[in-house]
């Protein structure tokens, strides 16, 4: 039976697992920081690979954010193992520094609900989908989302999103569509006129709309 869903908020559930740098406890290997966890159906298959491949590169952007990747594969560890080694030729990667959790019950897939009932392996069992939990430093769930098997994620966009999580998390301000480090952003609902000084110095542009209110605040990103 699968677990319960997890919603934006709540409490990541800590476990234990095997992985390719030996067995970890989630929450001791977090310390204090962030913790991107991405699935993948399979070991020593296309996409996975290029995905893997991809935030292998990326190990220094998520460092700079105090985030520490880790990847979840329904194989064992020494598959895991093997297959590091064809990552790292597939894009000529000196290193390889995250750990990928061995997951070959499937018993992760099936407590953080990973599996794709549309996508099915040789054996009858359905692939886990690709599902992205990023869990800010109180182990709180901060975003959640499921691409099917099929559909490689976007890393850019993950390390954008994040950027916005960590501006949002102190400032009174949320990011508009397309937007991106350094961007104008939104001043939130919230705040009153006479607090606008103090929280944003640099002052706030109103954009006037046919409804006559006064929602539209755009600010420098603070």
């Amino acid at each position: 039976m699968s677990g319960k869903a997890l919603n934006i908020g709540d409490q990541f559930p800590n476990f234990t697992a095997d992985t390719s740098v030996g067995q970890i406890d989630f929450y001791d290997w977090m310390q204090d920081s962030w913790a991107i966890l991405f699935s993948h159906p399979a070991d020593f298959t296309p996409v996975c690979t290029t995905e893997l491949s991809r935030v292998a590169a990326l190990v220094p952007e998520f460092q700079r954010r105090g985030v520490k990747p880790i990847a979840l594969s329904c194989d064992t560890v020494a598959s895991h193992k093997g297959w590091i080694e064809d990552i790292k030729s597939f894009d000529k990667l000196s290193s390889f520094d995250y750990p990928i959790i061995a997951d070959d019950k499937r018993e992760l897939a099936l407590k953080f609900n990973m599996l794709d009932k549309d996508e099915i392996n040789a054996e009858g069992i359905p692939l886990t989908c690709r599902a992205v939990f990023v869990v800010d430093e109180k182990k709180k769930l901060r975003l959640s989302i499921l691409y099917p098997a099929t559909t490689g994620r976007n890393f850019d966009e993950i390390l954008r999103v994040i950027d916005s999580l960590q501006l949002t998390q102190t400032k009174s301000v949320a990011t508009p569509a397309d937007w991106k480090q350094g961007g104008k952003c939104m001043v939130l609902p919230t705040v009153k006129a006479e607090d606008i000084p103090k929280l944003f110095p640099d002052g706030i542009e109103t954009i006037e709309v046919p409804s006559g209110k006064s929602y539209l605040r755009i600010t420098p990103q603070p």
